[in-house]
């Protein structure tokens, strides 16, 4: 099926059935109109996921599907069902939406951070650029343990959330410009590349995971995913597809709100990891495995409810999470 084609070819009618999902007033002539298009309507974007896949056909498509759906099921609940609705429905669904782009980030960044080390590890000359011996065994034996103990808990876990959380937002607010993420990224490989290196070399490789793994894996895993956003709206703003580029920009940008709370969250608890559990005195294999499980919860959010809810309709658009709500409960 030729995607482009197929589009054209029943845009109208999608344009129809978002008509009809927005009138404040709908006689008998007009209700059935409006479910026998929806009905169409749901058999297309079957057929079009099929052959296009998560496009901004399907996106559009699935977005007027929803809206007439909750036209003709009912209004919106109170404030604590709309909250409910977007921690069930349209956060892992925009977060499931992201889910490709935050892999290929999440790649580039260990083969980034990879060629570093092997470069310091491979070049004595660029070991020596970094630091001296007495420097980097400071770094070593001191600095970098002791950046985990030096304040409280408490506060270092505040103070490491606020500053992932702004870089994690800078990302996603900044998306658009499709320069400063790009940026953020490859500096932050490097630094880790660098890092690595120079425990590599002292053959300390164990003490840096030892340190970097039990919060790492939840901190990086949630900025790789507001990199993501910030890419995925730049593209939308490039390539908007059937929808204008003011349609897609507002489309997208509801969907990141909802992945900078998302992320804000995730942080949060990373922070928690890196100032309560990465300092403490547990065995490796208990801080390892605590951060472990953080992050299997938040791929199990991402992942598996995220697919559901976008399966129930769900674009990552919040004015969308009644009708994938009502899906969601009908089974």
């Amino acid at each position: 099926m030729d995607a482009d084609a197929y589009a054209a070819a029943h845009s109208a009618e999608w344009d129809r059935l978002g008509a009809l999902a927005r009138r404040r007033r709908l006689d008998g002539e007009a209700s059935d109109e409006l479910i026998a298009a929806y009905q169409v309507a749901t058999r297309q974007l079957s057929a079009l996921s099929s052959a296009d896949g998560d496009s901004a056909y399907t996106d559009r498509l699935a977005t007027v599907i929803a809206r007439a759906r909750l036209r003709f099921t009912g209004a919106r609940s109170g404030a604590a069902g709309a909250v409910a609705r977007f921690f069930v429905i349209s956060l892992p669904a925009a977060l499931y939406r992201v889910r490709w782009v935050t892999l290929c980030v999440a790649l580039g960044t260990v083969l980034v951070a990879t060629l570093a080390a092997w470069w310091l590890v491979g070049d004595p000359r660029a070991l020596a650029a970094v630091g001296s011996t007495t420097d980097l065994k400071q770094y070593l034996n001191h600095d970098f343990i002791d950046y985990y103990s030096r304040n409280p808990a408490a506060s270092f876990a505040g103070q490491v959330w606020t500053n992932n959380a702004w870089l994690a937002a800078q990302s996603i607010a900044t998306g658009i410009l499709g320069v400063y993420v790009p940026y953020i990224l490859l500096q932050n490989a490097v630094n880790l590349g660098v890092a690595a290196g120079i425990f590599v070399h002292y053959d300390r490789a164990d003490v840096l995971f030892s340190y970097i793994l039990p919060h790492g894996m939840l901190e990086l895993t949630s900025l790789f995913v507001a990199a993501a956003a910030g890419l995925r709206i730049f593209w939308a703003w490039i390539a908007p597809g059937a929808r204008t580029r003011g349609q897609a920009l507002a489309q997208e940008g509801r969907a990141l709100f909802a992945i900078a709370v998302g992320t804000a969250i995730s942080l949060f608890c990373s922070g928690l990891i890196e100032g309560f559990v990465t300092p403490s005195a547990l065995p490796v294999w208990a801080k390892v495995a605590i951060g472990a499980l953080a992050l299997a919860a938040f791929l199990v959010y991402m992942l598996v409810l995220g697919r559901r809810a976008v399966l129930a309709g769900e674009t990552g658009d919040l004015d969308d999470a009644d009708a994938a709500t009502r899906r969601l409960v009908a089974g």
